[in-house]
């Protein structure tokens, strides 16, 4: 019998098992934080304002818990199809940070039927903003950086432009959710020109004007700036259509059908 065969034979069996194990410990942890995202809901939901109305009305909470649901599931099938061996200091931020974008589309959606608490909101999203410059400088001095976790992080940031833009629609005017709607309009065209899903080159600009859109949204939402908040809010879509513009132009100049490197 050849030892050595057999040894290497162990060795391997070992190592993948070593690897599943890896792989299902990152899934539990995803499956954790969404526990604690739910708890957190709940407990927003239980506690009063003064004593009297709820923090986040029961459509809100109902809402974000939706949300909390969903997005961490999606999380957890990308971890499944990547096979993931890491969870990442940089995801758990992210999954923080997405976890207040949940609380947020909850007082969105209860605003819409019920008066909600505007320092409540102020209160989530400047962190939810702040968190954003957080999980990109933790992936890169840790060494964690992954395309799921830019992948992820990249829709948090749209999520929250469209639920801001909702909320901030309903005193400056309809116009306002074009901002959270741009993302997704871009992906739609993309489910029809497959080239519009072609990779395109990076450019820390787009994370400028989503900064810029996040905080012009905040101010409006925050109602501190009467009157300097449209134009703001304003200034930041001129700012997302020249971005998207640039990046349209970019594709038609370079588009290549039978070569499109699409997104999964």
């Amino acid at each position: 019998m050849n030892h050595s065969r057999v040894f290497g034979v162990l060795t391997d069996k070992h190592r993948q098992q070593e690897h599943e194990t890896h792989v299902k410990r990152v899934q539990l942890q995803a499956v954790g934080w969404t526990a604690a995202g739910v708890l957190l809901v709940l407990l927003l939901g239980a506690l009063t304002e003064q004593g009297r109305s709820p923090l986040l009305p029961t459509p809100g909470w109902q809402v974000a818990l939706v949300y909390v649901v969903i997005s961490n599931a999606l999380l957890v099938r990308g971890f499944q199809r990547r096979r993931s061996v890491r969870f990442g200091p940089a995801n758990v931020v992210t999954v923080i940070r997405s976890t207040l974008v949940g609380l947020i589309t909850g007082l969105v959606a209860a605003s819409f039927t019920t008066s909600i608490s505007v320092v409540l909101l102020v209160a989530l999203v400047v962190p939810a903003l702040a968190l954003d410059a957080v999980d990109g400088w933790v992936a890169r001095s840790t060494g964690t950086s992954s395309e799921l976790g830019a992948r992820f992080d990249m829709e948090v940031d749209a999520f929250l432009l469209l639920v801001l833009s909702l909320y901030v629609a309903q005193t400056l005017g309809v116009w306002v959710v074009a901002i959270g709607a741009l993302r997704y309009l871009f992906v739609m065209v993309g489910w029809m020109l497959p080239w519009f899903r072609s990779k395109l080159p990076p450019r820390y600009w787009r994370k400028v004007v989503t900064a810029v859109a996040g905080i012009a949204l905040a101010v409006a939402a925050s109602r501190l700036l009467p009157g300097l908040d449209a134009a703001l809010v304003a200034l930041a879509l001129a700012l997302l259509l020249e971005s998207f513009g640039r990046d349209v132009v970019w594709l038609v100049v370079n588009r290549e059908p039978a070569a499109a490197e699409q997104y999964t």
